[in-house]
């Protein structure tokens, strides 16, 4: 090789920007720290990629027969869920644990329909799987424990992990809302259709809404890509920045990507909406709560904003 030839290995990756107080809080209450992220890549987007993760969604969905069971009593699922939501959101993962660990969760007892354990537990495995496969820093086996109040140890927790790996047969790589997301935005910028000063806005809503469709068993069996260009719709809606005729427009760019019907994903979107609704009227219902007025000051200015939404 010549040696005055420049070769550089440097994959640019990027450290957050965090004071150490708050490290210091993050590393006390269990989380992570900070991460290294790699800059987007925009030869990992594009058509191409969308129409991969369209063709490999349906196998990740769970079975009609589960999704009826849930259906008829949806309380424990959603309540599984949220507490995973909960958990993720104290532990600081990344926006990818928590809708992979409750695809696996999904999945899990859609191949088993009766469990001998804890759900808990369950929920506390898949989540464990869900940061290996996205994150740098595992949650550790014992935060998991302490946040169900120590219902399981972390013996159950390790067992519990190697059965759902078997169940699974070890393919746990999920194709989830959150992974169509941030290709959705990058076509709607390539073609246009959207400021680039607003992605980052669509994008924190549209993880928030996704996230509450997760939650809500109602959406169980959508497809995830279904999902992101209906949340991201709705995000597009809320933020008020277009007219009727732009809006139009980006919904049938949506619905070309996602490769569905323009009505079906107006549809959705409409159930989204409702759903939002419903939570903030069940909210407002329950009485005013204590909450930090400066908290309440930072707060988005649309009611797709996960702080707006009580889950």
């Amino acid at each position: 090789m010549d040696r005055g030839q420049s070769v550089s290995l440097w994959c640019e990756e990027m450290e957050e920007d965090q004071s150490g107080e708050q490290e210091t809080s993050e590393e006390q209450a269990g989380g992570h720290g900070s991460q290294l992220r790699a800059a987007w890549d925009p030869t990992v987007s594009g058509h191409r990629v969308i129409q991969r993760l369209l063709h490999v969604e349906q196998r990740y969905l769970p079975s009609v027969l589960y999704i009826t069971l849930v259906q008829r009593d949806p309380g424990h699922r959603e309540e599984l869920a949220k507490w995973a939501l909960e958990v993720c959101c104290e532990c600081g993962c990344d926006e990818a644990v928590f809708p992979l660990s409750v695809s696996l969760m999904d999945r899990f007892l859609s191949a088993s329909l009766s469990l001998s354990v804890s759900l808990y537990c369950l929920s506390a495995g898949c989540i464990l799987i869900a940061s290996k496969l996205t994150e740098c820093d595992v949650v550790p086996a014992d935060t998991l424990c302490a946040a169900a109040e120590y219902g399981f140890q972390p013996s159950d927790l390790r067992e519990m992990e190697r059965v759902i790996l078997a169940t699974l047969r070890w393919d746990t790589a999920a194709v989830t809302p959150q992974d169509f997301l941030p290709h959705f935005l990058a076509s709607m910028k390539e073609r246009g259709d959207s400021e680039p000063e607003l992605l980052s806005t669509l994008r924190r809503h549209s993880d928030t809404l996704a996230a509450m469709c997760i939650c809500d068993s109602q959406f169980l069996g959508t497809p995830p890509s279904l999902v992101a260009a209906a949340s991201l719709n709705c995000a597009l809606r809320g933020l008020g920045h277009q007219g009727p005729t732009q809006l139009a427009v980006m919904s049938g760019t949506l619905a070309e990507l996602c490769q569905t019907d323009p009505a079906v994903l107006q549809c959705y979107s409409e159930m989204i909406e409702f759903a939002l609704r419903q939570r903030l009227r069940g909210e407002h219902h329950q009485g005013p709560k204590q909450q930090d007025e400066e908290v309440e000051n930072e707060r988005a200015g649309t009611p797709t904003d996960m702080r707006e939404i009580d889950f």
